[in-house]
């Protein structure tokens, strides 16, 4: 059975989503982020939905893109 985050079920203060949103913006892994803020994967990419922050990497190609 996975272990529980220590911040499970506390709610998000005005500190957690400046956090989220710092962490995201400089490319930080889903999971890196979770594991930094003491919360789930599921957590991390629901609160970011919410306040429109984006999780998707912004320094790798799409697939299929490399010069040969």
């Amino acid at each position: 059975m996975a272990k529980t985050p220590k911040n499970h079920g506390n709610p998000w203060t005005a500190a957690d989503r400046k956090q989220l949103k710092d962490l995201a913006a400089g490319n930080t892994p889903t999971r890196v982020i979770g594991v930094k803020m003491g919360r789930s994967e599921d957590s991390i990419r629901g609160q970011a939905a919410k306040q429109g922050t984006s999780l998707k990497p912004t320094n790798q190609s799409p697939y299929g893109t490399k010069k040969k």
